[in-house]
């Protein structure tokens, strides 16, 4: 009690004549033990994961037959594997949503091809340009053509909530004095395209990059009167967050001119394959389907009393959905079972996805029923099945036993998972409570943790 009075006291009359930060830093917690809001790049390295909000569009982000593509998922991955660390995606669907988790330390980027806007500046600090775009009116061509601001009189224009088109719009009605209404939405820039194609509404915006691409896929989409000359975009990090604005800029000046360029023919200038991918049933944007196995999956998680969009994840993660894939060590199917386990588990014909997920499954369970009683918390004991059917369970039991010698949480993978990184150590797979020696165990830490990543997409974008 008398040492707190001391520091605060001193504190207080230091404070009166000024003091170094050093001393400061003495008595107050770093930047690292403070709430995640003030994490900047060394925070979020020890995290291990960069966390980032996105949005669920043709050109952002989507699933298509189980795999995550984008543009905006693209480069962002590309970013993560260079700082090596995870991607953690966070699908928002309002724009006013995305900066409030940005400053409450919910994500440390913004990756949702933002203009560069003034208001936008006091919510955190933009990236070097990614690109331009215009903004551009969306009608159909059943429309009246617009050939002047007051073809509109008398209309209504639907926006996107939390857009800058609003305060575009606004600007246009004041200073022409042309007397048309503007509503604000919640939904979605391609959702209310979609409703202009229906004849649901007359008129809405989209930058032009998603105009376009919807204008490959629906007919009749008249996409020509602009709102606004280009505008540079970014992405935003918080104002605390120097380190990271950095090595984002550094990897935008390393990629500007050959993959930001790259993606952006596939994503923008590609009409074909936009088309497919954002028609597809197996496309987030247009159905609900993973993969042409989602029955097979759905009937194997009832009897695991898994989430079938977990399931589908292991398998998307394990074969890609490839019934005919082979590892270099010799796993087969879609579930990748080895030869004895395959032999184990009643699996004749490794490449016939009935008995491939039969077998697969029989093998979960297995698992499941040897991590029951130390692991009864069912969602804590899915990441020791999902590290044992990597790895297999004998390493993981040691590091299990690692982890109750040092007093860890063994009900806990979070805790397990760090004794289980540490079996490359030879002071740790060369202790007596160790059974099944060295093994890479980080390696099958990144698998739960890139299987419960895709698992959260699936979540996010597919319907149960």
């Amino acid at each position: 009690m008398y040492k707190a009075f001391r520091i605060i006291s001193t504190f207080l009359i230091l404070s009166l004549f000024g003091v170094q930060c050093t001393f400061l830093e003495k008595y107050f917690p770093s930047p690292e033990d403070e709430p995640s809001y003030f994490l900047d790049l060394k925070g979020i390295k020890n995290r291990g994961t960069l966390r980032v909000a996105v949005d669920n569009n043709s050109t952002g982000y989507y699933i298509y037959r189980g795999r995550m593509m984008g543009y905006e998922y693209e480069m962002l991955r590309d970013l993560t594997e260079e700082l090596e660390l995870g991607l953690e995606i966070k699908v928002l669907t309002e724009i006013d949503e995305a900066f409030d988790q940005l400053n409450s330390g919910g994500v440390d980027l913004i990756a949702m091809n933002l203009e560069f806007d003034s208001l936008r500046f006091q919510k955190g600090n933009f990236s070097k340009p990614l690109g331009t775009i215009n903004t551009v009116l969306v009608g159909s061509t059943n429309s009246p053509r617009i050939q002047s601001w007051e073809d509109l009189e008398g209309d209504t224009i639907y926006v996107r909530k939390g857009t800058i088109y609003k305060s575009q719009l606004c600007k246009i009605k004041d200073s022409l004095n042309v007397n048309f209404t503007i509503e604000e939405s919640k939904l979605h820039e391609e959702t209310l395209i979609e409703k202009v194609v229906s004849e649901e509404i007359r008129w809405t915006v989209a930058d032009q990059n998603i105009a376009r691409a919807n204008a490959t896929y629906f007919d009749g989409l008249n996409i020509s009167w602009k709102i606004s000359e280009a505008k540079e975009v970014g992405w935003l990090v918080r104002k605390n967050s120097p380190q990271l604005l950095q090595v984002v800029n550094t990897w935008i000046e390393e990629n500007e001119k050959k993959l930001i360029p790259i993606l952006y023919s596939k994503y923008f200038l590609n009409s074909k394959n936009s088309y497919y991918r954002s028609t597809s049933p197996f496309s987030s944007l247009a159905g609900n389907r993973i993969s042409v196995f989602d029955d097979l999956i759905k009937e194997g998680a009832r009897e695991l009393g898994w989430d079938w969009r977990l399931l589908a994840s292991l398998v998307y993660r394990e074969s890609r959905f490839d019934t005919a894939a082979t590892s270099y060590a010799g796993a087969q199917g879609l579930l990748q079972l080895m030869p004895v386990t395959l032999e184990r588990f009643g699996v004749e014909n490794p490449n016939d996805p009935i008995e491939s997920l039969r077998g697969g499954v029989r093998y979960l369970r297995y698992l499941d029923k040897f991590w029951l009683e130390r692991v009864p918390e069912v969602n804590e004991r899915i990441k020791f099945i999902l590290a044992s059917y990597n790895i297999g369970h004998g390493h993981v039991e040691d590091a299990w036993r690692l982890a109750l010698k040092y007093g860890a949480n063994t009900q806990t993978w979070e805790e397990v998972a760090e004794y289980l990184a540490l079996k490359s150590d030879p002071e740790y797979y060369l202790d007596p409570l160790v059974r099944s020696g060295f093994a890479k165990g980080h390696l099958a830490v990144n698998y739960v943790r890139d299987i419960l990543s895709v698992f959260e997409s699936y979540k996010a974008l597919v319907e149960p």
